[in-house]
């Protein structure tokens, strides 16, 4: 692992070291060797900005249940670089292990040959070497940010594009207004493949209408061609020639009902269903790290209170607070508790419209700095930016010390709900220090 992360570090000090968005170094790169993408197993290609690792969760436990083997890049990491990088195996896939990781880096490296690349660039050219090189059945591929220009579309003939809904963040990257971010996103349409869109607002889906027609691509939109509910607590999916009444999604929260419709529309426009019995099975076996994900043991656990309830979601931008805010409510109304946050949250992001649905829901939060990212706010200016969305807060210094400030100073029968929230950085980080990270 040492090895492996020297490589890692190495590679973050290439430059550009900031995104900058273009396919030219990657094209470079990959024709130096060899074309790995044009060797790549039928791919299922996903973008979005709520959802796609959700919903490229429900294909991947959907494949595996039909004994498919299924290569999977997503990004970013929780915990390990190796997370990122899926590969097929018997009996269900696993991660890239320590080995296999470090040669497909240094050949990466050595190709490159000093000339100026992103860390995501390189890495995925070597993700693209290990998927190039082992066999499977299906590869699930995350764009790492937006669409048209990321380092993933160089895949040019995909069995199916996806596109989760759109909503608006990174908007430095990809545009001020959700019809500039859609156009980025609708960049991984291609010529005659077919698309699968969730159901988006009215101007996101006007974008992607108009790219699928000037690619001739088939498109199945949700709330048009396909609907995914949920009605008495099952999940009703219904498209032009089929109607399941079907279980609800192991993941928690009304919007993996969605995130499972989109799924299972992508397998069946992609010619990959693999019938009613085994998609039922895999919604109940589904299961995706940091999404709404409940810690019952660990570390941190154990700093709480006792029988304090605790949560823990990296979704970070408005359309996911409003996610979590409706859960959080949902569950206030089968069991109620009083509800705290502990979130920390990168400048990239609008904290404000992150918590503006917690208002009148949550009792307090505690701001907290999250590690590993240059952009990552202050406790301080955090914790005025919830208070400017309408509920109290204060700074502290880390989750843990949140935790013992609850348990010390806060007195409550029940104990409390406690959601861990804001950033993918702070999830993976509080993984990392409970012990029990992804698998």
């Amino acid at each position: 692992m040492d090895h492996t992360n020297a490589i890692l570090g190495r590679l973050l000090t290439l430059h550009p070291k900031v995104i900058d968005l273009s396919l030219d170094r990657m094209q470079r790169l990959l024709n130096a060797l060899g074309y790995p993408e044009k060797r790549l197993p039928p791919t299922i290609h996903l973008a979005g900005t709520n959802g796609k690792g959700s919903t490229g969760a429900f294909l991947r436990a959907a494949l595996e249940a039909d004994g498919k083997g299924v290569h999977v890049y997503t990004s970013p990491h929780l915990v390990n670089f190796n997370e990122r990088i899926r590969l097929a195996a018997e009996g269900g896939g696993h991660y890239v292990d320590d080995e296999g990781l470090t040669d497909a880096l240094e050949r990466a490296e050595r190709a490159n040959d000093g000339e100026p690349i992103t860390f995501f660039e390189i890495t995925t050219a070597a993700a693209f070497l290990l998927f190039s090189e082992r066999p499977a059945d299906v590869l699930i591929m995350e764009t790492g940010l937006g669409g048209r220009l990321d380092a993933t579309n160089v895949v040019d003939d995909p069995l199916v594009s996806v596109i989760t809904p759109v909503g608006l963040d990174h908007q430095r990257f990809l545009g001020e207004t959700v019809e500039a971010i859609a156009e980025e996103k609708a960049g991984i349409i291609k010529r005659r493949r077919p698309v699968v869109a969730a159901p988006q607002s009215d101007a996101v889906t006007a974008v992607i209408e108009r790219a699928a027609a000037r690619a001739h691509a088939p498109l199945h939109l949700g709330g048009q061609d396909w609907t995914a509910i949920e009605e008495r607590g099952r999940l009703i999916y219904q498209d032009e020639t089929a109607l399941f009444d079907m279980p609800p999604p192991r993941l928690p929260g009304r919007h993996q009902f969605l995130n499972a419709g989109t799924a299972i529309a992508a397998l069946r426009t992609g010619g990959l269903w693999p019938g009613l019995d085994t998609a039922e099975k895999a919604l109940e076996l589904v299961d995706w790290p940091a999404r709404l994900q409940r810690l019952t043991s660990g570390r941190i656990v154990d700093t709480a209170m006792p029988g304090a309830e605790i949560w823990l979601d990296g979704g970070h931008n408005p359309d996911a607070g409003e996610a979590l805010a409706a859960y959080m409510a949902d569950l206030e109304d089968r069991v109620s508790r009083p509800l705290f946050l502990i979130a920390g949250m990168l400048n990239t992001k609008d904290p404000v419209g992150f918590f503006r649905p917690f208002s009148g829901l949550v009792r307090h939060v505690f701001t907290v700095p999250v590690f590993g990212s240059e952009a990552a706010i202050d406790p301080g200016p955090l914790a005025d930016m919830a208070e400017s969305a309408g509920v109290t807060a204060e700074p502290v210094t880390s989750v843990r010390t949140a935790l013992r400030l609850l348990a010390e100073s806060w007195r409550f029968e029940p104990p409390p709900r406690i959601l861990i929230c804001g950033s993918l950085y702070l999830a993976g980080d509080v993984l990392s220090q409970n012990g029990t990270p992804p698998t």
